[in-house]
């Protein structure tokens, strides 16, 4: 089908490629830590909120793209492993607010490290500036995707 443009399938699809080929290593990283993926990306999400690492479940599920239930099923395997707890906001006694504990501090900074070393090995066939450029070049894209279709693209 020479009349088909066969570009997008060259980019993103092995962007998909990517994706699987490095998941599983991903996943067996967090698991040397008790953790799968999601469960990582919650306590992550926690620590990189800052001092006093505590969050909303609203802002969380919000920023992890997870639906309400999704987050509190994580929650409580998070709050049972004595990772995370749940108390009453100090500004309305209505709300709750997930709290990092120090466990779940040291934890994450211990997964990330590791995730990222793990991860570094992948990026060892490009050099520094092939990486950097990657990276400009994936960020545009996604910022492309996210922006939406164009007026001349959809006209």
């Amino acid at each position: 089908m020479p009349d088909i443009e066969t570009e997008p399938m060259a980019i993103l699809g092995r962007a998909k490629r990517l994706t699987n080929l490095v998941a599983l290593s991903i996943e067996e990283t967090f698991a040397k830590f008790g953790l799968d993926r999601g469960e990582f990306d919650v306590i992550a999400t926690l620590r990189r909120s800052g001092p006093p690492y505590q969050l909303t479940p609203t802002a969380m599920y919000t920023t992890l793209m997870l639906s309400s239930g999704g987050l509190t099923h994580r929650l409580d395997r998070l709050e049972k492993a004595g990772l995370i707890v749940r108390e009453k906001s100090a500004r309305d006694g209505r709300s709750v607010v997930v709290c990092l504990t120090a466990t779940g501090i040291t934890l994450a900074e211990k997964a990330f490290r590791a995730d990222m070393a793990s991860e570094l090995v992948f990026l060892e066939g490009l050099d520094v500036e092939e990486r950097a450029a990657l990276a400009a070049l994936l960020r545009k894209l996604v910022m492309s995707i996210e922006a939406g279709p164009s007026d001349e693209a959809t006209s």
